[in-house]
C-alpha cells in the first residue's frame, strides 16, 4: 500500500518514512501544500499522513482542494499538541483523522490501518439540495450563484435540516441539536428561525425549500424548493 507523507520538517518526514517502510508501506514523501495536491490529485494512494503547516499551500487548503476535486483518499492531519481548533478545522476541510504532535508512531500506524480498512468512500464537504448548498467548515452558504449571509445559529439549522432533508423534522429534534437538551427557552424559537431561513433563502428566491408540516414540524425538500 503506497502512503503520501506532506511534512516539511525533514527529520520528522524520514523518520515517519522510515517508519512506514519498515511496516511494509511505499511511500512517497513532499514538503509543500502544492506539489502535495499534485501528487495526490495524479495518484491513487491508499492515505495520505498530512501536516497542517506547510509552506505555501498549509494543510487545510490541501485537503479541502482535494475534496473539491472529489478525490477521497483518507487523510490522517498532523496537527499542534492541544490543537482543538485546528483539530476542529481538519475535520471540517474533510480530513478522516487526526493525530497531535508530538505523537507515538505505534498510534500512528494504528490510525492508518483503520483509515485503510475504511478506504476511500464517497464523502462530499458541502450539502446540497438543488441548489441550495452550505460549507459547514466555511460556513458558507449559497442560493444558486449568490452567496447568502446566515447567523451562527441560522447556519446551524440549516445545516440539520440539509442533514435531514426529505425527512419530516420534530421541533423537539430541533432545538435537541440546534441548541441543546437543556434548552428551556420558548420552543417556538424555532418558528422564528424557520422563518429567518424562509426569508433569507426561499423568499427572495422565489423558492419553498422549507415547508411546515402540521403537527410534526418541518421538512427540507430535496430539490432546494
Amino acid at each position: 500500500m503506497r502512503v503520501l507523507v506532506v511534512e516539511d520538517e525533514t527529520s520528522l518526514a524520514d523518520g515517519i518514512r522510515r517508519g512506514l517502510e519498515a511496516e511494509g508501506y511505499a511511500v512517497d514523501v513532499v514538503g509543500d501544500g502544492a506539489e502535495a495536491l499534485w501528487m495526490a490529485t495524479e495518484y491513487p494512494y491508499g492515505a495520505v499522513v498530512l501536516d497542517v503547516m506547510l509552506p505555501g499551500m498549509d494543510g487545510f487548503a490541501v485537503c479541502a482542494a482535494l475534496r473539491a476535486r472529489e478525490v477521497w483518499t483518507p487523510v490522517l492531519v498532523l496537527t499542534a499538541r492541544d490543537g482543538e481548533r485546528d483539530e476542529a478545522r481538519a475535520l471540517d476541510t474533510g480530513a478522516d483523522d487526526f493525530l497531535a504532535k508530538p505523537f507515538s508512531f505505534v498510534v500512528l500506524t494504528a490510525r492508518l490501518r483503520a483509515l485503510l480498512r475504511r478506504g476511500a468512500d464517497r464523502r462530499p464537504t458541502v450539502l446540497a439540495a438543488g441548489d441550495l448548498r452550505l460549507d459547514p467548515g466555511a460556513r458558507r452558504v449559497w442560493r444558486g450563484d449568490t452567496e447568502v449571509e446566515l447567523t451562527a445559529r441560522e447556519t446551524s439549522l440549516l445545516e440539520f435540516l440539509l442533514r435531514r432533508q426529505g425527512e419530516a423534522v420534530t421541533k423537539k429534534s430541533v432545538l435537541d441539536h440546534v441548541w441543546d437538551d437543556r434548552f428551556e427557552g420558548d420552543p417556538n424559537i424555532v418558528e422564528v428561525y424557520v422563518r429567518r431561513l424562509r426569508n433569507k433563502l426561499d423568499r427572495p428566491f422565489r423558492r419553498e425549500a422549507i415547508t411546515t408540516i402540521r403537527g410534526v414540524g418541518y421538512r427540507l425538500e430535496v430539490d432546494g424548493g
